[in-house]
């Protein structure tokens, strides 16, 4: 059970997601020693962990006590295992077997860290809660973290304005070498810890994994012109983009497209097909609440179509496109370059420099 505390208006409480590994530790140690806040601001940070089964205590368990008693806070684990299942594993289920390749960390992000977490931190009498992602806000905005090549504002698109206030970003504003060095500072237990997994209830492959919970059922291998090619055990098992484990013969192939009325594989040995320039995004969630209007160079002010640059998966390039309002409340993406192997199921993201403008789900490729 976690606790509940009597507010305390002069003194601002702060829970901390603790996940164990060294981002979320450095930001606990950043707020407990008065790094992050105004000086002068009095802070009461207590660490939490989200806990999504029911074994026993597991190295991250014993890493986070282990920096909470460092840095004398208290500690608190709340068990999220039917609510993570339902959210997030149920979610990648369900979108996998519909022949997308979701991202499960959007949706946790969302639901869960600063959804049913974030609910817990404020009935704890919370302020706010922090987490050690890299990224940073500022007047409501969502902005890259400053480390380029760990930012993950992509994975926070579907957050809201009224969460983005109840959050804090310690780590945002450092790079990874930075934090790496405040752990040493700090004389954290564990300063060179591996990094995590990006998929945390995936333990091996994802295909371990959906074989677990998704049965077969086999189709055919086709290539661009309908010729069969071989066999392949449920479209699942396949993603945009995928070359290895196709098991044909004369490779390598490629899989350019999924028939799913027909349960039909369509591979390719040109690389070329794999290039798209338009799509289809629904679910958007701007940042802001509401369509941007971007002021450009003149002092000009433009609502839609605007010009920005998109993410189509997490390690992806940042590319060039337009966004288009449709009539059934899609939005349509078109690039200025064709961009390879665009998935269904994936977050396409859409930045302006800095700023994180909003996201959604890729849904159609054209």
């Amino acid at each position: 059970m976690l606790p509940k505390y009597t507010k305390n208006k002069k003194i601002m409480r702060v829970i901390v997601g603790m996940s164990g590994g060294i981002d979320s530790s450095v930001s606990a140690a950043l707020l407990k020693y008065g790094r992050f806040l105004p000086a002068g601001r009095q802070v009461d940070v207590v660490g939490v962990m989200a806990k999504f089964g029911n074994s026993g205590e597991n190295d991250s368990e014993k890493n986070a006590r282990l920096v909470a008693k460092q840095i004398d806070i208290p500690f608190y684990i709340v068990n999220l295992e039917k609510e993570f299942k339902k959210k997030v594993i149920d979610y990648f289920l369900k979108e996998y077997k519909a022949g997308n390749t979701p991202n499960p960390c959007v949706v946790c992000n969302k639901e869960i860290k600063f959804g049913l977490l974030m609910e817990k931190a404020l009935k704890m009498g919370g302020d706010f809660i922090a987490t050690g992602h890299y990224a940073r806000i500022d007047n409501g905005k969502l902005l890259k973290g400053k480390n380029r090549g760990k930012d993950q504002s992509y994975f926070l698109c579907q957050l809201s304005q009224k969460q983005l206030n109840k959050i804090l970003f310690p780590v945002g504003g450092y790079t990874k070498s930075e934090v790496r060095k405040l752990a040493k500072k700090f004389d954290l237990p564990f300063a060179e810890i591996s990094e995590s997994q990006e998929v945390c209830f995936v333990q091996n492959t994802t295909n371990e994994f959906l074989k677990k919970y998704l049965k077969t059922k086999p189709g055919k291998i086709v290539d661009k012109n309908g010729r069969v090619l071989g066999e392949h055990n449920g479209l699942w098992f396949y993603t945009i983009g995928q070359r290895r484990g196709i098991e044909v013969q004369q490779g390598p192939w490629y899989v350019v497209d999924k028939d799913l009325k027909k349960n039909v594989l369509i591979i390719s040995k040109n690389e070329k097909d794999l290039l798209k320039k338009e799509l289809i995004v629904k679910n958007v969630n701007w940042v802001s609440g509401k369509e941007p209007i971007l002021c450009q160079g003149s002092g000009r002010q433009v609502k839609l179509p605007l010009s920005v640059k998109v993410k189509i998966r997490y390690k992806s390039e940042e590319s060039e496109a337009i966004i288009y309002k449709s009539k059934d409340k899609t939005y349509k993406i078109i690039f200025k370059k064709p961009q390879k192997s665009i998935t269904s199921g994936q977050s396409a993201v859409f930045y302006k420099k800095d700023e994180l403008l909003g996201g959604g789900i890729i849904d159609k490729i054209e």
